[in-house]
Parts: structure tokens; sequence; C-alpha cells
């Protein structure tokens, strides 16, 4: 039995898990400290405020990067003996990079005012969007050097940077808040991100790999056409999650209030950092070892595996957070946010097949089936559109959780179905 525990406790994707749940729990900290001061500073309705720049941000962000980030991983672990395969992928990825970001750049810059007005329903906060606009070339560089880190399986350092990360939002969003209110608050969210490159440059500067010249050359179109089938999988992401939820948090404004909006965003906040050590474990880890695996008996036993570690943890937290959930209201946030206990029950139940589906889904982004991957995307954010707007019509805020739950069980199915031969075949 000792052998055995050794053995599981040996493992790599154990290691990954370990190393990330620390960063996790400094991630947890610092975003707990600074949701409970943002919730004190500015209250729900700047929580939802918060919420609506975050979705839109997140759109911008994937769209800077051309979507292709999830590609650099893969090719780059794939191609780990061909330093010339892995350049031509480089520089392709800075040319497509550099593009996308002055696209960007220019959108937000000329659209500033009529963003601010759609998305945060005032113009006064114009001048975010447009600092928004001009930073996003940092943010992006530092996405394509986690990538490449990533790829080449630097777990150690690309944690460690996202623990730099965190402090640094927590230092930006307490000092902001404190001192400019919900402009600073706002502000703090859309700029932290892109200081963190300066501290992912330096690290990269020590690794074996890194020269400047394996990332500036000629565009290939071989490494771009491989490229664009993960530009196409993240920019649907980016185009489907953060604009389904702008679109139901407008819908619980709408037939709730801003307030509401507010509990909502919380619950989904909560959601967020408890799902992040999963989330970001099968991003580290899983990405570049299934795209390492041919053979259907090695992915199927790596699948399985995942399930084994994964799913008793997720329970556990689940659990645990439903009995403790009024003491995690008071502490996350304050006693204007108790009426968020309602919507637990349903947004566990979610939160739970919305990872037992990713597992699964990751199929999709390490092996590039593009085409299915759009379509499950789809699918999915329809069907939380639709079913919140009849739901919240009706049930109001209440709705919203209820209508999540009810289409991550629809995608857990759908994937199952997807991929029943590589769970229940094991022949092959």
């Amino acid at each position: 039995m000792i052998k055995k525990i050794g053995h599981i406790l040996s493992k790599d994707v154990v290691k990954v898990f370990s190393l990330n749940a620390m960063a996790t729990l400094v991630k947890m900290l610092t975003s707990f400290v600074s949701i409970k001061i943002v919730a004190v500073l500015i209250g729900p309705a700047g929580i939802a405020l918060l919420g609506q720049l975050s979705n839109f941000s997140s759109i911008f962000l994937s769209l800077s990067t051309g979507g292709i980030n999830s590609g650099v991983t893969k090719y780059v672990a794939q191609h780990q003996n061909s330093p010339k395969k892995i350049e031509l992928y480089l520089q392709t990825s800075v040319w497509i990079t550099i593009i996308c970001t002055i696209i960007g750049s220019i959108v937000l810059i000329l659209g500033s005012g009529y963003f601010s007005h759609l998305i945060l329903n005032d113009t006064k906060f114009q001048s975010i969007i447009i600092v928004f606009g001009i930073t996003l070339i940092l943010y992006a560089a530092n996405n394509l050097l986690l990538s490449v880190l990533n790829g080449y399986k630097h777990f150690k350092l690309y944690v460690r940077i996202n623990m730099l990360g965190s402090i640094l939002s927590l230092l930006f969003s307490a000092i902001l808040a404190y001192f400019y209110g919900i402009y600073g608050a706002l502000l703090a969210s859309i700029t932290y991100q892109s200081v963190v490159f300066i501290v992912t440059f330096l690290y990269c500067l020590k690794c074996k790999w890194f020269t400047i010249k394996s990332f500036f050359g000629r565009f290939s179109k071989f490494a771009g056409i491989r490229l664009a089938h993960y530009s196409a999988m993240a920019l649907v992401s980016a185009a489907t999650v953060p604009v389904s939820q702008l679109i139901v948090r407008s819908r619980i404004v709408q037939h709730a209030s801003l307030h509401d909006a507010g509990i909502w965003e919380g619950v989904n906040k909560i959601s967020g950092m408890y799902l992040m050590v999963i989330t970001t474990s099968l991003a580290i880890y899983y990405l570049p070892r299934f795209s390492e695996l041919v053979k259907h008996s090695e992915l199927r036993r790596e699948v399985i595996s995942a399930y084994r570690l994964i799913i008793p943890i997720l329970v556990i937290i689940s659990l645990s957070i439903f009995f403790l959930q009024k003491w995690i209201i008071l502490i996350l946030f304050n006693s204007e946010f108790l009426s968020m206990k309602e919507l637990f029950p349903f947004q566990l139940i979610g939160d739970f097949f919305k990872i037992a589906g990713w597992i699964l889904s990751f199929q999709m982004v390490a092996k590039s089936m593009s085409k299915m991957y759009v379509i499950t995307e789809l699918l999915s954010s329809v069907c939380f559109v639709v079913i919140s707007f009849l739901l919240v019509n009706r049930y109001g805020v209440y709705g919203a959780t209820v209508s999540y739950a009810i289409t991550y069980i629809f995608y857990f199915i759908l994937m199952v179905m997807i991929f029943r031969k590589l769970i229940f075949n094991r022949e092959q």
C-alpha cells in the first residue's frame, strides 16, 4: 500500500497539481483580500461592473494573441527535439500576435467612448478602455512566453510567475481601489497582467532555449495554417463564454437589478477561485501530455487517471463550500451578499459537470479537433443564453444558476457521446 501511494505521488500530474495548488492557494488568498476590499469599497453594483469589464477584456485579450497560445504549447511540446521547427512556430506566432494586437489596440482606442457606454453604462470610464488598448501588446507578449514555458514543461517556473502575478494583482487592486474607488478597481483589472510581462521576460532570459533571434524572423505559411486551427478554437471560446455572460448579466439587470447582477457575479467569482486549481492544472499538465500521446490505450489511461484524481477533489471542495457557504460569503464579501446562498446548489452542480466535461474536451484542443470544438462551444453557449432568458424572466437571478447547471449537464453528456469509444473501448 505504501509503495502504491509512493508511486501515485511520484507521478508528474500529481507534482503539477501540487505545484499548481501552491500557486492557486496564493491566488485564492490574494483574490480573497482583493475581492473583500473591492466588495467593501464599492458593493454589489461595483462587483457587477467589474464582471462586465472582465468579460469584455477577456474577449480582446484572446483576440490580441490570435488565439494561438494552445497551439504554441502543443507544437513546442511536440517538437522539443527539433529546435528549427520550434523556431518556425515561434517566429510565426510573433507575427500573428503583433498583427492581432495592433488591430485590437486601434479598435479599443478609437471605440473607447462607445465601449465605455456599452459595457460600463457610462462614458466617464473611457480612459480605462484607452489604457487597456495601449497595454494590450504587453499582455499578449506575456501570454506567448507563458505558452512556450508550458510547452517546454517548465512547470515550476510557470507556477512561480503565476504566483507573482497574483501578488501584483492584489497590490494593484487594493491600492487603486482604495485611492480611486470603482475607477481604480476597474483600471487595476485591465493593467496588472501587462506588468507581469516584465517578470516573465526576466525569467525567460535565464532559460537555455531563450534567444531573441528565435522569436523574430519570417512568417511560415505551414506553421500559420496549423496554428490557425487553435486560433479558431480559442477565438470561439473568447467570443462565446464572455459574451454569453455579458448577455445573461445584462438580462439580470433588466429583469431584476444591478444589485442582483452583482450577487450572481459574486457566485461566479467563488466558482472561479476554487475551480482555478483544476482548470489551470488541466492546461499546464494535460495539454502538452495529450499532445504527446498517440496510442488509444495511452490516451484512455491518462483520461481515466485524470478522473480518478480530479473528481474526488472536486466533490470534497464542492461539499465543503455548500456546508460553509454562509461563512464563505461573510468572509469573502459582506452581509450585503447573503442572498447569494440560494444560488449555490445549482452553481456547484454546474461546476461539477463543467469540469467533468472539460477533462474530455481537452482532447479536442490537444488533437486539433477544431470543428468539433467550435460546434460544442457554440451549442453550450447558446444553450446557456436561451435557457437563462427563459428562467431569468420567471425566477430572476436564481434562474441564471439553474440554467448554468442544465447547460453543463448537457455539455458533459455531449462530451461522453463524442468520446464514447475512447472511454468505453479498451481494445483499440
